[in-house]
């Protein structure tokens, strides 16, 4: 239940993408940020993994060990990726989303959408949405 309900934020979150798109400048604080969750995912250390999260999703979650298991059996190639690229960031209407590409230990592709939101405590994620496979021009 709690994963269709951030389904459902996530999707009203992201139908705003369909509009207005921009692709921005890197910004190296934002891909620190989602690399240092990855990196504490990889490392099982599910407390610093849990300080790159917005307050919205630590809200959400109320603790470290439920949101864990979230990310552990909803999104296994966050938990334990083979491989990190940053493809680029993009303003949708005023939301920030940087675009990652994971490679899974099975050598599969995911592309996923990290929404990002800047506190006073630094950029955090405010959300990732699985997208779909970039189109490959013929």
């Amino acid at each position: 239940m709690l994963r269709a309900v951030l389904a459902g934020i996530f999707a009203a979150c992201f139908a705003v993408m369909v509009h207005a798109q921009e692709v921005l400048e890197p910004q190296p604080e934002i891909e620190a940020a989602i690399a240092g969750q990855f990196d504490a995912f990889l490392a099982e250390d599910v407390g610093r993994a849990w300080e790159f999260a917005s307050p919205n999703i630590q809200r959400i979650f109320r603790d470290a060990e439920t949101f864990g298991r979230m990310v552990e059996q909803g999104y296994p190639m966050v938990w334990a990726p083979a491989q990190v690229d940053f493809i680029d960031l993009q303003s949708f209407g005023g939301i920030l989303v940087q675009r990652v590409q994971v490679i899974d230990q099975a050598g599969n592709a995911h592309y996923l959408g990290y929404q990002m939101i800047q506190t006073e405590g630094g950029w955090k994620i405010n959300g990732v949405q699985i997208l779909p496979p970039p189109q490959v021009a013929a």
